[in-house]
């Protein structure tokens, strides 16, 4: 479905990127996979080799350094250069309290990673495309972007600018070829609630109790299908959730 299409991965090396990386290598993308973790992303570079004879290219950088970003993805390789799809999935939350009893440090993280790594990504992927005519921008926001929940402000707000950035880069690309879109995911068991508490495993673990959350290849599944729509079709937003989820707080859970 995408033979000798490049996409580029942000946060590839767990979690939802990671699931990516296997839906696109399964498809036929060639794969350029952007995180902080040497080890994981070369593991996961070898498995794709192995498993799909996949052609990838490992970017070790944080999305939170613009300075790094433009030197990783402005160095590529030639036949590396020209990306067709960029997944913006880097992000992650910390804490959980009132604003009032908030970590400022939390805060800028937040605000740092998932709305202004986004932005550093997006800012030197987009101009290739633009001069190309084609591409795809595919953001990984949350149902936090949609609809607040207690103790989430700072989270919330950022998701909440990642579905704003979408809507204004549709705008701002029309007409020129480009598609934009934007997912939003409910419960997903990944390491979320592992890094939101600082390795609290047994806190993480109670986030999903009680009922079967989204798996982050569920998620993927979706990305993948977006990403494979004929070129004048663009699935613009899309809401993903478990059975169990009505909203940000309304979740049904078995008692055991």
């Amino acid at each position: 479905m995408l033979q000798g299409k490049t996409v580029l991965i942000t946060g590839a090396s767990s979690g939802i990127g990671q699931a990516c990386a296997e839906r696109f290598a399964e498809s036929g993308a060639r794969l350029l996979l952007l995180a902080r973790r040497r080890e994981r992303l070369e593991q996961l570079a070898a498995q794709l080799q192995q498993r799909y004879g996949t052609s990838t290219h490992c970017l070790v950088c944080d999305v939170r350094d613009r300075h790094a970003v433009q030197h990783v993805l402005g160095t590529l390789p030639p036949e590396w250069a020209a990306i067709d799809i960029l997944i913006n999935n880097a992000g992650l939350a910390r804490g959980l309290a009132p604003l009032h009893e908030g970590d400022p440090d939390d805060w800028d993280e937040m605000l740092d990673t998932n709305v202004r790594g986004l932005l550093n990504v997006t800012r030197v992927v987009l101009p290739g495309m633009v001069a190309r005519r084609s591409g795809m921008v595919i953001n990984i926001g949350s149902i936090a972007g949609r609809e607040v929940y207690p103790n989430g402000n700072v989270y919330c707000a950022t998701k909440h600018a990642v579905r704003a950035l979408s809507e204004a880069l549709r705008i701002d690309l029309n007409g020129t070829g480009i598609r934009v879109v934007n997912i939003d995911p409910g419960l997903v068991e990944t390491e979320f609630s592992l890094v939101r508490f600082r390795g609290d495993a047994d806190r993480a673990r109670k986030v999903y109790e009680g009922l079967q959350p989204l798996s982050a290849a569920d998620v993927a599944d979706v990305v993948l299908f977006c990403a494979t729509r004929p070129p004048h079709v663009v699935i613009a937003d899309v809401l993903i959730l478990p059975s169990a989820q009505a909203n940000t707080w309304l979740v049904h859970r078995e008692r055991s």
